[in-house]
């Protein structure tokens, strides 16, 4: 099973889905680095997990935290990089400054973390690195382009990072979550409070719909996921793709439709079908 393998999570405070992942390695006997910034770490209820800050839009606390992980443990076997956050509104008028932290933590968090560990999985000549993208890195939706986009970057680097890491013996796990329930929504409308639209003002109620769009009754619990997640990476043979939760399926069907079946669509869903009034 997992032979006591040492396991490195990103983005684990309490409420999402990280602060599963956690609890679902510390089942299956791996030792446990769970790690997030500060004051957002929670200490997680298992003997076989430790918290630790990390915050991954910066060099040097990642270099210090995977420091201290190979220091007590001499090793990390698995890393999961979870950590990440939304990023809502049209973007004709979402402030650079926004977009350019969702890609700081979300795109290129993960391969600082990839940057960081690899050195020592290629000494041992093994690894698992699980890149956490989205289902909406596939299939862009109005109302979240920076947020889609830094998956999509995730998807493209995970592709490369598999071809690349093989010789080393480094497997590259890409999971696909659908709408999965977390406090992810919640912080994404938190964000959109105090933000006035100019163009689409008229638009306000879909953007903060979209923003929550992934927590409705149907979403997919977390420890579900996550304990799916995890027995996958865990296997004698890890997948190299992993696509799991609710919308999956309706999401997959339309990243192979035709262009204009998915504009339709999301022209509809999101409201996007009435035309402006003129100030």
């Amino acid at each position: 099973m997992s032979d006591n393998k040492v396991v490195l999570v990103t983005g684990c405070a309490k409420g999402g889905i990280g602060y599963e992942y956690c609890k679902a390695f510390a089942e299956q006997k791996c030792r446990v680095f769970a790690s997030d910034i500060k004051g957002r770490i929670h200490e997680i209820p298992s003997d076989n997990v430790e918290v630790l800050e990390l915050d991954v839009s910066s060099d040097e606390s990642v270099a210090k935290a995977v420091s201290a992980i190979i220091g007590k443990c001499g090793k990390i076997d698995i890393v999961i990089n979870n950590a990440g956050i939304g990023s809502t509104g049209p973007l004709a008028e979402v402030p650079l400054e926004e977009i350019r932290k969702a890609w700081e933590i979300n795109a290129l968090g993960q391969l600082r973390v990839v940057q960081q560990v690899v050195p020592y999985m290629a000494a041992h000549h093994k690894g698992i690195i699980v890149n956490i993208g989205s289902v909406v890195g596939l299939v862009p939706t109005p109302w979240a382009g920076s947020y889609c986009s830094s998956k999509a970057y995730v998807h493209a680097m995970s592709h490369t990072l598999r071809v690349e890491l093989k010789p080393f013996g480094i497997d590259v796990v890409l999971v696909y979550p659908g709408a999965i329930r977390s406090n992810f929504g919640n912080a994404a409308l938190e964000r959109l409070k105090h933000q006035e639209w100019k163009l689409y003002k008229e638009f306000k109620e879909s953007i903060a719909e979209r923003a929550n769009a992934s927590q409705t009754s149907k979403t997919t619990d977390a420890t579900v996921f996550a304990r799916h997640v995890v027995k996958k990476v865990l296997s004698s043979r890890p997948p190299k793709q992993i696509m799991f939760g609710h919308m999956t399926g309706l999401l997959a069907f339309l990243s192979w439709s035709p262009l204009w079946v998915r504009d339709l669509f999301y022209t509809k869903r999101f409201k996007l079908n009435k035309k402006p009034k003129n100030d």
